[in-house]
């Protein structure tokens, strides 16, 4: 799962690899998740309306392992979602499975289209070392008492403003002794930590994931590429 970005214009997009041919139905059942999702996307469209579409698909998949068959499961807490210059997600959310909002979606927009497939419970949960951060996008003027909390602010809001970063990104721009600094801005508010996220142990999980614009006479698929 990976972003690119060109004064703000965000491109966000994600594929799975594997190299054992036994993963190929889950890996192909997210692939067709996605691409149904954003064959179903236009402006208009309820939101409610792809993530129907997008669980049909997807769980039409099963996938045999160790001599256990699974049915593919959308992951239902998890979302795609608009895009806005320097906001990766700008306020709306594409559900992947149904009974999801009845807003729609219109001419003009960015929207991340990505689908999650699990073997598991369709369900995850933030666990494990936290690596990834980003400024919150509405924060406002908070106070900080702590002078390293001050400083490494300054180095975010040079470096990223309200774009992603993680840590090994402030390593390569020479800070160090952060952690304490980096968690007092997530304490107050001023940046959000992402974790990673964790379906059941033993479960394998696929995702992808293209960036669309919904123009007045056409929809174009940013990320699209020759290999997904």
């Amino acid at each position: 799962d990976f972003g690119t970005q060109i004064g703000g214009r965000i491109i966000d997009s994600a594929f799975t690899v594997s190299f054992n041919p036994r993963y190929d139905p889950l890996v192909e059942a997210v692939k067709e998740a996605t691409n149904t999702g954003v064959r179903e996307a236009g402006i208009d469209v309820r939101l409610c309306d792809i993530g129907a579409a997008v669980q049909e698909v997807m769980e039409s998949y099963e996938v045999e392992l160790d001599g256990k068959t699974h049915q593919v499961k959308c992951v239902r807490n998890l979302n795609g979602h608009s895009i806005a210059p320097y906001q990766i997600h700008a306020g709306k959310s594409v559900p992947i499975v149904k009974g999801g909002e009845a807003t729609k979606m219109e001419e003009g927009e960015y929207f991340a289209i990505e689908t999650f497939g699990s073997t598991g419970k369709g369900y995850v949960r933030e666990d494990l070392e936290c690596s990834h951060y980003m400024k919150n996008f509405d924060v406002g003027k908070v106070p900080l008492r702590l002078p390293s909390a001050k400083s490494l602010l300054a180095t975010i809001d040079k470096n990223f403003g309200t774009l992603a970063f993680c840590r090994r990104y402030l390593d390569r721009l020479g800070e160090t002794k952060y952690l304490m600094a980096l968690k007092n801005l997530c304490d107050v508010g001023i940046v959000d930590p992402y974790p990673p996220l964790c379906d059941n142990k033993g479960s394998y999980v696929a995702q992808f994931e293209h960036t669309i614009h919904l123009g007045p006479m056409k929809k174009e698929v940013l990320s699209k590429g020759k290999d997904y």
